[in-house]
């Protein structure tokens, strides 16, 4: 039956219709909720039992919400990678409803003879849960039933029954009667670094620096190994390389994107393929596969995870445009259609027909795809997976995970929700997010909300910039608005990246009102004097290391739940905090939106979110400058962008008791699940 004898509704985490599991990572604490409902006044309540994949369990009792006690959660934290199963029993609590009515009627002053049922079903009931437990419990419960047994005085009757040592034996082994099971939903817990990581992107042909002629020299696995250094320096764990495979001669592009291309000129990473192989070989400019092993064992000792981009098209004279045509469009005079996105033109690249002879095309992108796991990398950027169907997603990712499960899919999904999250449940790991074009106070408020709404199911990565994004917001150079955007993308969500240049204030677009870079990368070599900015003081590089490291010593900012917005009463300032629901952490951020004025306001903080009294004064220690303040419930900010743009406060812990209640503070009321 869909309706059971005891009401489950509303179960979370779930998606809409149960056919594919949510998501969490090794160590996050996940909450899970129900409305739990029975017809009449009896006491109802609720259990959540677990099973790991493993096949071990355990059960969890839920707590009722103090003002809705139909609505009930718990929390439990993974401690391995797998797929987990839950499922929600409700049970009629005989126990909870003989003391809620025992305490009225004799508190109205009936007598023993008029509660004598009463009193005989009690007894009853404790026996009954004497039997189960040990001796310890058996004799506490026991003496419980022959109190109300015995010929003593109502109170004397009642006073076992009711003391605090029973209510909590109860409360840990309980009796449990109409039991009702919920449906049994899934979790699919990934490695934590599916939810918390930092990102750098950099083109590996970009980091041959320059000859004796001041001319851009290409690049090579071993050059980028010696680039790596400077990325961990600055606190990142994964370096991301743009496409690493031959790329195609016909209809090679040009710099800024010009449609025919010169002597020399190194042609986009995108345009994959040509006689000297596809996409399970390497550019030979490069080097070779023995070489990218070894720049892996580099990254590996930096403390640095290497991935890699995964883009599902060819250029015209990649090897399957010979050998499998039946891969592609083919038009009406004969041709193989190129990608399109209109009015923009990509010559260079043929997109693939998923389905054209799908299953040959599955099982050759499977293997190409294995060819870079079997090597050793376990994180991998997919250019452009909205335009691919959601089914081959769905089959790829999850037979790569019966044998990898550790792999990580990254999304480059800027798309409209429904199709981010349908490839989130199909298995990503994680996406790219609108963050880049959020700039207000009002957009980056709600955006942010939107995200932790679907924090069961998609993981949003914030990316300051990409190759294909320089914001307008950033084309000014202004050293502040680097600087803002990296503290929003780096407290707002545990998952953030950017592109190389950003520490540098890269910033001119190729023509007004454009995104695109001027001399973007995407199309030629593009060396940097990374460590000659630093000397001249002109490099962001300090401050995002230092935004890294308080993200590493900082478990609230490891985490994409428990966001709370605060108020400040100027539309340039924006505040919010995040906590640990394990270790307590919390985290206050204020940021000045505006990168060229000093912005001035009261901030009046939520103290509830907080685990603070009203009346509370506190500690905090901006993790910015280093000074300390003490802060009420509302206070003075004054953020001058020629100094620093963000407070970061650290804040006391959150008592342990208060963890459970405030993570589910502000879902109760949503409509949250995907």
């Amino acid at each position: 039956m869909a309706i059971g004898r005891l009401g489950i509704d509303d179960v979370r985490p779930r998606t809409t219709d149960g056919a594919l599991p949510t998501k969490a990572v090794v160590g996050e604490v996940v909450p899970i909720s129900a409305l739990v409902w029975r017809e009449g006044h009896d006491a109802i309540a609720a259990t959540v039992v677990i099973t790991a994949p493993d096949g071990s369990s355990r059960s969890v009792l839920m707590t009722p919400e103090e003002n809705r006690p139909d609505y009930c959660h718990a929390v439990f934290t993974p401690d391995m990678e797998g797929l987990w199963r839950f499922r929600v029993e409700a049970w009629s609590d005989p126990v909870a409803t003989w003391r809620n009515a025992v305490t009225k009627k004799s508190a109205a002053g009936q007598s023993a003879e008029e509660m004598s049922n009463d009193l005989i079903h009690g007894a009853e009931l404790f026996e009954r849960a004497a039997a189960e437990g040990d001796s310890s419990r058996r004799e506490l419960l026991t003496a419980a039933a022959t109190a109300l047994s015995s010929d003593a005085p109502l109170r004397e009757r009642l006073a076992p029954a009711l003391a605090d040592d029973v209510a909590q034996s109860l409360h840990s082994h309980p009796v449990r009667d109409l039991i009702t099971q919920g449906p049994e939903c899934e979790i699919l817990v990934e490695r934590s670094k599916a939810l918390f990581s930092s990102w750098y992107e950099l083109f590996p042909r970009s980091t041959g620096g320059w000859d004796e002629q001041g001319r851009p020299v290409h690049g090579t696995f071993a050059t980028t190994a010696e680039a790596l250094p400077r990325v961990a320096a600055m606190g990142f764990d994964t370096v991301y390389f743009p496409p690493i495979h031959p790329i195609g001669e016909v209809n090679r592009k040009g710099p800024n994107n010009t449609l025919v291309a010169e002597d020399g000129d190194v042609g986009s990473p995108w345009a994959i393929g040509s006689v000297l192989g596809g996409h399970d070989a390497v550019h030979p400019e490069l080097g070779t596969t023995e070489d990218l092993r070894a720049l892996l064992d580099r990254a590996e000792e930096l403390g640095l995870e290497v991935a890699l981009d995964f883009a599902l098209q060819a250029a015209p004279d990649h090897p399957w445009a010979k050998e499998h045509p039946d891969f592609f469009t083919v038009l009406a005079d004969g041709t193989i259609a190129f990608a399109e996105n209109p009015p923009k033109k990509y010559q260079d690249i043929y997109p693939i027909n998923f389905d054209n002879a799908s299953d040959v095309i599955y099982e050759e992108i499977y293997r190409a795809l294995m060819t870079w796991v079997d090597l050793g990398i376990t994180t991998f950027r997919v250019d452009n997976p909205h335009t691919k169907p959601v089914d081959f997603w769905h089959w790829l990712i999850a037979k790569v995970h019966e044998t990898h499960p550790e792999v990580i899919f990254l999304a480059e999904a800027f798309t409209r929700p429904p199709r981010l999250l349908g490839l989130a449940k199909a298995g990503f790991s994680q996406s790219y997010t609108y963050f880049p074009w959020k700039t207000t106070k009002k957009e980056l408020t709600g955006f942010a909300q939107d995200c932790v709404r679907f924090a069961d199911i998609s993981r949003p990565s914030f990316w300051v910039n990409t190759p294909d994004i320089l914001q307008a917001f950033i084309q000014t150079g202004n050293r502040a608005a680097f600087a803002i955007r990296a503290t929003l993308a780096s407290t707002l969500s545990p998952l953030w990246g950017m592109y190389s240049g950003f520490e540098l204030y890269e910033h001119e677009p190729v023509a007004p009102g454009s995104e695109e870079y001027l001399d973007s990368e995407k199309y030629q070599l593009r060396p940097r004097d990374f460590a000659g900015a630093e000397e001249r003081g002109d490099s962001l590089a300090p401050y995002i290391t230092l935004l890294n490291q308080i993200r590493k010593d900082h478990p609230a900012l490891q985490q994409l739940r428990n966001l709370h917005f605060h108020t400040a009463d100027n539309d340039q300032v924006i505040a919010y905090s995040k906590f640990d629901a394990a270790t307590g952490d919390c985290i206050l951020v204020v940021v000045n939106l505006d990168p060229t004025y000093a912005q001035e306001c009261n901030v009046t903080l939520n103290m509830e979110a907080l685990g603070l009294a009203p009346s509370a004064t506190f500690p905090v220690h901006d993790l910015v400058s280093g000074a300390d303040y003490e802060w009420t419930m509302r206070n003075y900010v004054r953020l001058s962008p020629m100094e620093n743009v963000a407070h970061i406060f650290r804040l006391p812990l959150i008592d342990a008791s208060l963890r459970e209640r405030l993570a589910f503070r502000d879902l109760a009321d949503a409509d949250y699940r995907p």
